[in-house]
């Protein structure tokens, strides 16, 4: 079978090293770009899950730790309970040094806010990745199409005459460089741009969260409903330290 003097093999066999090389840096970053978005994805979408429990079987609990046994463990919705419970531990049992200087709403409060804002700093984990890549493939692409005019201009100087078939292979090389660089770049402006929406979802249900149990361990009741089932089991268990 005969290989087209146009396409990605011939582009291959005969290109130099500027050439393979910026082939095989566009390759890179695109298996990193979605490398970081399938994973990015399937981590959201257990943090998703997760989320769905904390807004609903996490208050359907009768008890604090019946209500974390719900949401399972490696997410975020059990680190920032398991922070708050933390906290009001630490607190019941240092009340007398730190009575005086922090309340317990101040006190939970920061230890809510670290393990909210230790989630966010993991969301963004590769998200630079995405948008290094989404900005500099198409000028890694460009640099290979100036590469590929330019051994067209070479050609044409050489032998003296701007025939199709002398500038054909190198004017085909510099498309498939610009081709290249963009079907790169693309996937990873869009992964990016979906994934920061996400986690923007995701953080602000950690914060609505946060903000509950925060109500309910300084209360004793959920912010938003004083009738929840689960609260005033959760509550007995929050503060009396259990």
């Amino acid at each position: 079978m005969e290989v087209s003097p146009y396409g990605l093999e011939s582009l291959w066999s005969q290109g130099d090293f500027v050439t393979k090389g910026v082939a095989i840096l566009l390759v890179a970053m695109s298996i990193a770009s979605w490398y970081v978005i399938v994973t990015k994805a399937l981590q959201l979408m257990q943090y998703r899950r997760a989320a769905r429990a904390a807004g609903h079987e996490f208050w359907d609990a009768t008890s604090l730790s019946e209500g974390t046994a719900t949401l399972g463990s490696g997410n975020p919705f059990a680190s920032i309970a398991d922070a708050g419970v933390t906290a009001m531990r630490h607190h019941e049992a240092h009340k007398g040094h730190l009575h005086d200087e922090l309340s317990v709403s101040d006190w939970v409060t920061l230890s809510l806010r670290q393990a909210i804002d230790e989630t966010s700093a993991k969301l963004q984990t590769g998200m630079a990745v995405l948008a290094s890549v989404g900005s500099t493939a198409p000028f890694v692409g460009l640099f290979g199409t100036v590469w590929g005019i330019y051994h067209a201009l070479v050609a044409i100087g050489t032998s003296g005459q701007a025939s199709i078939d002398k500038v054909a292979g190198p004017v085909g090389e510099a498309l498939i460089m610009t081709a290249l660089g963009l079907a790169v770049a693309i996937p990873a402006t869009f992964g990016y741009n979906a994934l920061v929406r996400g986690n923007k979802s995701l953080i602000a249900k950690m914060n609505k969260f946060g903000f509950d149990l925060h109500a309910l361990f300084v209360t004793g009741a959920r912010a938003n409903d004083t009738n929840t089932p689960g609260a005033s089991g959760a509550k007995l268990v929050a503060v009396g330290g259990a």
